[in-house]
C-alpha cells in the first residue's frame, strides 16, 4: 500500500510540474507581446497553392529605419512656366477653329484654337484699322529714313516718325499680327500641350485682356501641403513626401518622381492658420493638377525600429492584427497595437517580436478563411 502511494504522488508531481512548464512557456510567449494581453492567437490553414493564387507575400520582421510623417491635406498645382493663359488681344466675337476645343484636347505650338471676329463691331474693324495703322507709320519711317540722309528733313521729324512707328507696331504686335480670311485675328497655342479652364464658347463677346482658355504642358506638377501651424518647429526637418489621390490606391513618392522641396512659408496663410509646403516633381502622366491629395511629409529618420508595410494590417472593430506564417501551410493571426505610419509602412509598438515572417500582400484572403478554415485555438 504504501509503495502504491509513492507511485501515485510521484505522478502528481510529474504532472503538476509539466503545468508549470507549460505555464512557463506560455508566460515567455506572453512577454514577447506583453502589451497584447488578449490578443487571439488562431491557426489557418492555407496551402502554397492557395497563397500563390491569392498572391500572397511575406517579409521577415527586422528592427530598421523608419521614418516618421506628418499627415495633412494638400493640392497639386501646376508648375510655374508650365502653363500660359491665353487672352483676347482686342475686343471680338469668339469664333472656333477646327480643333476640339474642349477640356484635355492637345494642342501644338502655333496652332490656330480660336478667331477673335471684328469685322461688325460697332467702332469698326480694330483689327484693320490696327493693320492699316501700322502700314502707314511703317511707311512713314522707312521714307523718312531716307530723308533724313540727305537732311531733307529734321532731326525732329525722324524722331517722330520713328515714335509713330513704334507705337504702330506694338499695337498690331498685341493683336497677333495675324489676320484669318473672315476679318478676325487668330488665337494661337504659345507651346505644345493640353487645353483646360476654358472660359468662352462660340459666339461670346470679349473685351481685351479677358480670359480666354489655359494651355498646360502637365510635365512639372507642383503639390502645395497645408500644414497645421502646431507643426511649423518640425518643418525644417522635411525632406520629401507621399501623397495619394482620390482616383488612386497608388502611393505616390516623389523621390520616384524627380521631386524636390520648393520652398515653406515663414508665416500662416491668410486667415487659413495653415503653413503652405510646396513641393515640385515630374508628372508621370496620370496625374491631374486641380485636385485635392492627402500628403505625408516625411521628416528625419528614426533608427532601430520594428515597422511592416500597411498592407499587412487588418483592421475589426478598432483591433489591428496581422498574419505571421508559421510554415509553409500554416498561417497565425496575431493582434498588434500600431504607432505612426507614412503612407507605406507602420511602427509597430508591441505585438511583433524581429525574426517572425509577417503576411504583407493578401491578408485579407486569410482573414476570410479563417471564418471558415481556423483551427482550435492554441499558443506556441
Amino acid at each position: 500500500m504504501t509503495k502504491i502511494f509513492f507511485v501515485l504522488s510521484a505522478c502528481l508531481l510529474v504532472a503538476c510540474g509539466g503545468k508549470e512548464q507549460d505555464n512557463d512557456r506560455d508566460h515567455d510567449h506572453d512577454h514577447d507581446h506583453e502589451e497584447t494581453p488578449d490578443a487571439q492567437v488562431a491557426t489557418v490553414s492555407f496551402d502554397e497553392e492557395k497563397a500563390l493564387a491569392a498572391g500572397l507575400e511575406t517579409q521577415t520582421v527586422r528592427p530598421g529605419t523608419f521614418t516618421q510623417a506628418i499627415k495633412v491635406s494638400g493640392r497639386i498645382l501646376a508648375a510655374q512656366g508650365d502653363e500660359q493663359t491665353l487672352v483676347a488681344t482686342l475686343p471680338g466675337v469668339v469664333a472656333l477653329g477646327k480643333i476640339a476645343f474642349v477640356e484635355g484636347a492637345p494642342v501644338k505650338k502655333g496652332q490656330t484654337l480660336l478667331s477673335l471676329l471684328t469685322g461688325k463691331l460697332p467702332e469698326g474693324d480694330i483689327a484693320v484699322r490696327t493693320r492699316a495703322a501700322y502700314e502707314k507709320a511703317q511707311s512713314e519711317y522707312l521714307r523718312a529714313k531716307e530723308l533724313i540722309k540727305d537732311r531733307i528733313i529734321s532731326e525732329k521729324e525722324f524722331n517722330q516718325a520713328t515714335a509713330d512707328y513704334e507705337t504702330a507696331q506694338t499695337a498690331f504686335e498685341a493683336i497677333g499680327g495675324v489676320q484669318n480670311g473672315s476679318n478676325g485675328v487668330s488665337i494661337c497655342a504659345p507651346m505644345n500641350g493640353y487645353l483646360k479652364n476654358l472660359r468662352v464658347k462660340e459666339g461670346d463677346y470679349v473685351e481685351t485682356g479677358h480670359p480666354l482658355a489655359t494651355v498646360s504642358r502637365n510635365n512639372r506638377l507642383q503639390l502645395r501641403a497645408d500644414v497645421p501651424e502646431k507643426y511649423y518647429n518640425s518643418l525644417p526637418a522635411i525632406r520629401t513626401a507621399y501623397f495619394k489621390t482620390p482616383y488612386s490606391d497608388e502611393l505616390q513618392r516623389l523621390d520616384d518622381l524627380n521631386g524636390r522641396l520648393v520652398s515653406f512659408a515663414r508665416s500662416t496663410d491668410n486667415d487659413a492658420f495653415y503653413i503652405p509646403v510646396t513641393f515640385e516633381f515630374d508628372n508621370p502622366g496620370a496625374i491631374l493638377p486641380g485636385g485635392y491629395v492627402e500628403v505625408y511629409l516625411l521628416s528625419l529618420p528614426r533608427e532601430n525600429t520594428l515597422a511592416i508595410p500597411l498592407s499587412s494590417l487588418i483592421e475589426e472593430q478598432g483591433v489591428y492584427s496581422v498574419f505571421l506564417r508559421e510554415d509553409k501551410d500554416c498561417y497565425r493571426k496575431q493582434t498588434v497595437r500600431p504607432g505612426a505610419d507614412n503612407g507605406a509602412e507602420v511602427e509597430i509598438l508591441s505585438g511583433l517580436k524581429a525574426g517572425e515572417v509577417v503576411v504583407t500582400q493578401g491578408a485579407y484572403h486569410l482573414k476570410l478563411a479563417s471564418a471558415t478554415n481556423a483551427l482550435p485555438t492554441h499558443h506556441h
